[in-house]
């Protein structure tokens, strides 16, 4: 992970996605640093968020807030679901995501496949804030392991790359043993892994 002036740090993510039913995947990112041998040293920070397809909602989705709706979900199944899919033949994609430090952001993209692309919408910033004018996020399954890319965009709007990784699939959520046979099983949601970036 780096911005322009930086060097190089070697980090570990743990990066989930959950799904309880509702139309839409609860995301949560967790980074520490590493040390040279990719032991964990501290973390870094965690970002928290909602994914879903973008679309007009309807009298069957619930809120805002707790008012319920429809007993019976908007897309209850993966034939209604495909009626979404675009032009491009993907899915346009919103997500929120919030990060500590006073930023939450609105992302817009596209998940065809096995890749998603998305940048940044709109963003607030509090007075707190560092500096940020908002970013694009790339991931990709390569191999059955999720890579990913963040771009950030300077106050021009000039992007610069900032981290990159490739995580691997697995059922430990500790981040203690990195690089050590970290494939899990395939229902557990849980993406780990390091990069030196």
């Amino acid at each position: 992970m780096w911005y322009k002036e930086q060097e190089k740090t070697p980090f570990g993510q743990i990066i989930t996605f959950t799904q309880d039913g509702l139309p839409y995947l609860e995301y949560r990112a967790e980074s520490f640093l590493l040390d040279d041998s990719g032991q964990k040293l501290r973390p870094i920070t965690i970002e928290t968020g909602f994914w879903q397809i973008d679309r007009p909602l309807t009298d069957a989705d619930g809120g805002f807030g707790l008012v319920p709706k429809d007993i019976v979900p908007a897309f209850a199944d993966a034939e209604s679901v495909e009626t979404l899919r675009n032009e491009d033949d993907g899915f346009n994609l919103i997500a929120t995501i919030a990060h500590p430090g006073g930023i939450s952001e609105n992302y817009v993209g596209m998940v065809k496949g096995p890749v998603v692309r998305m940048q940044t919408a709109n963003l607030i910033r509090d007075d707190i804030s560092h500096q940020y004018a908002g970013s694009v996020r790339l991931w990709g399954l390569v191999n059955g392991n999720l890579m990913w890319d963040w771009e950030i965009a300077d106050n021009e709007g000039n992007l610069h790359k900032h981290a990159s990784a490739e995580l691997r699939k697995t059922s430990s959520m500790s981040g203690d043993s990195l690089g050590t046979g970290m494939f899990g099983s395939l229902d557990d949601g849980a993406e780990e892994g390091s990069a030196e970036n």
